[in-house]
């Protein structure tokens, strides 16, 4: 933990070629707030949480994963983390530099080893936030992304290597063997996951809310709506939330979560779980199966947007 640079997740970046379709529903229907938009991009924020933004969306001709955007404390652990990742060959997008995004900030952005373009800051400018009140169902703060990856093992040792992500559990099944991969930055569960998959792409974006009475009031709203559910809602072992997947305009997996579990690092040994134990996936047993429809949802479409950088 001592060489730890990544303090936390700050924000996740999508691109959408129905630019209006999915600014609707994630104000309207998900419940962020547009915080700033312009024209064919808007900065989405979460209402309980100090961060500028949750969720940027872009326009663009085609549907991509912009990237994803993680925090340091201050502007000599920004440098270091770029000096190590340029010293091991990793490829920078950008020098760490002032941010022009809200807030401000310092940062720079890489690839990781699948191409994905990953971003870390500090001194972000923190937002005028509020306590989300009980019965309110919007999200509090963005609580992690999980990636799909071609070659997750190797996915996974490049986020250990190089940004010192720690595994907490790992799910797997006698017949495929290890299938997902969560990872932590600080002492909850994780911030970021890893799952095997036919190509690399966003496989979800999860939110946190208020408790279970706001989880479960935004999961009703949702299907009240029409929004199409792919998975739960439910209890997950590893990590111990709880979860609702649903899939935006384009596509996209997001999730309703509540009560991800913090650690106590210093003690805390992975667990291996064996997602095909019924209880491993769903402790309570309310969430639809895990099956075939679920897991090709989650694949996505393959990310367009690969070691090539997205224009802002």
């Amino acid at each position: 933990m001592t060489d730890r640079l990544i303090t936390h997740l700050r924000h996740v970046d999508l691109a959408v070629p129905d630019y209006a379709a999915q600014l609707e529903f994630y104000t309207r229907m998900w419940g962020l707030e547009a915080e700033t938009t312009d024209d064919g991009i808007a900065f989405l924020a979460a209402a309980g949480s100090p961060e500028q933004y949750s969720v940027r969306l872009r326009k663009a001709d085609e549907k991509r994963l912009d990237l994803i955007s993680f925090g340091a404390a201050n502007r000599d652990d920004v440098d270091t983390l770029a000096q190590n990742l340029g010293r091991d060959g990793v490829q920078l997008v950008s020098e760490p530099d002032a941010l022009t995004t809200p807030g401000g900030g310092y940062g720079f952005r890489f690839f990781d080893n699948e191409g994905r373009t990953i971003e870390v800051s500090c001194d972000v400018q923190v937002r005028s936030h509020r306590k989300v009140e009980a019965g309110e169902s919007v999200p509090v703060k963005l609580s992690h992304v999980v990636v799909n990856s071609a070659r997750p093992e190797e996915t996974v040792a490049f986020y250990d290597k190089h940004l010192s992500f720690a595994l907490s559990d790992t799910l797997y099944s006698p017949h495929l063997g290890e299938m997902m991969w969560f990872l932590r930055t600080n002492a909850v569960h994780h911030s970021m996951a890893i799952a095997r998959g036919p190509h690399a792409s966003l496989h979800h974006a999860s939110f946190e809310m208020r408790g279970i009475d706001e989880y479960m009031r935004g999961t009703g709203r949702l299907l009240r709506g029409g929004v199409e559910k792919v998975w739960g809602p439910g209890r997950h072992m590893a990590g111990n939330n709880t979860f609702s997947y649903f899939l935006d305009p384009h596509g996209n997996t997001l999730e309703y979560t509540t009560e991800l579990e913090l650690l106590d690092e210093d003690s805390w040994h992975p667990h291996l779980y064996d997602f095909t134990d019924p209880q491993v996936s769903d402790q309570w047993g309310t969430a639809n199966p895990m099956s075939e429809f679920v897991a090709a949802k989650s694949f996505n479409d393959p990310d367009r947007g690969l070691f090539v950088a997205p224009p802002v």
